[in-house]
């Protein structure tokens, strides 16, 4: 079997308040069951409640996934079989090409139809999160058109959460005097921002560092411009710091319809001013400046 194609296996998910509660949760479930994997998360809904994940070769046994709720205060499990996937044609299916104002976010798959005159961008498919084709990332990308439009011409940029650093590569194509820097947390997804450099002609172009979220020497700023497409928590948190690295415009996305008041507050008690807001979908992207 392809090692893109995933075998059948089991999923268990349920949903319960509180962080401790359902991290307290993940941890038994991994002692007590040995799941091939675990997962927790906050749910970006609004609603408080978090979801714990558990993912399995076999049948689990829901007897003791339902023991395992009961005394966590959770919801029953739902239990699903997962078919068997390639997951990379199943990206290749679902990802068509993304335009957005100047921008073209294609697969090499669809390198046909890039057309002419335009920016284009190429990820692969099998590194598609962040690509553009997640509607924070494209509404990212028509906020960067939109400063064009109006003029802007940073001459320093930061990725901030970089992904596969799509948002970097698309400053450097369009401002090729710039510095652009693109950071993330996760060291895999910086090797994956190098790779895509490479694979679009743009290898040393922008600089790639491992970083959780300024803490990096090269990120004190000022930046004329930062993007930070991340997570309505993460965003808040980052305010401050935000504030010390831009010297001119921010664009937030990560962030679902509702979250986007409270992030504009957060920005505003920093020192940054609304200057546009556009939902594209269930998300919101916000342009503020200091």
């Amino acid at each position: 079997m392809s090692d893109t194609i995933t075998p059948a296996s089991w999923s268990a998910l349920t949903t319960l308040p509180g962080k401790d509660q359902a991290e307290a949760l993940g941890d038994m479930l991994e002692e007590q069951l040995e799941p091939d994997g675990v997962g927790v998360f906050e749910m970006e809904d609004g609603s408080g409640l978090w979801e714990v994940g558990a993912y399995f070769a076999e049948a689990p046994d829901e007897t003791a996934l339902a023991i395992l709720a009961a005394a966590h205060g959770a919801r029953p499990f739902t239990v699903s079989e997962i078919p068997p996937t390639d997951w990379v044609a199943h990206v290749r299916r679902e990802l068509q090409p993304v335009e957005a104002g100047r921008f073209f976010v294609y697969g090499s798959h669809d390198a046909d139809r890039v057309p002419e005159g335009r920016v284009a961008l190429l990820i692969e498919a099998a590194m598609a999160f962040g690509t553009g084709h997640h509607g924070t990332t494209q509404g990212c990308l028509l906020a960067l058109e939109a400063l064009i439009e109006e003029g802007g011409a940073p001459s320093s940029v930061a990725d901030i959460g970089a992904g596969t650093a799509v948002l970097a590569m698309a400053a450097k194509r369009v401002f090729p005097q710039a510095h652009v820097i693109a950071s993330d947390i996760d060291a895999v997804a910086v090797e994956v921002a190098e790779a895509n450099l490479a694979v679009n002609g743009m290898e040393g172009e922008v600089a790639c560092v491992e970083a959780a979220g300024f803490d990096h020497p090269d990120l004190g700023g000022p930046f004329d411009l930062i993007f930070a497409n991340i997570l309505k928590g993460p965003l808040i948190e980052l305010a401050p710091a935000m504030a010390r690295a831009s010297g001119g415009h921010v664009i937030l996305s990560g962030l679902l319809n509702p979250q986007a008041d409270e992030v504009i507050a957060a920005y505003e008690a920093a020192g940054f001013r609304p200057v546009r807001r556009a939902e594209l979908g269930d998300w919101t992207t916000l342009t503020l400046a200091r």
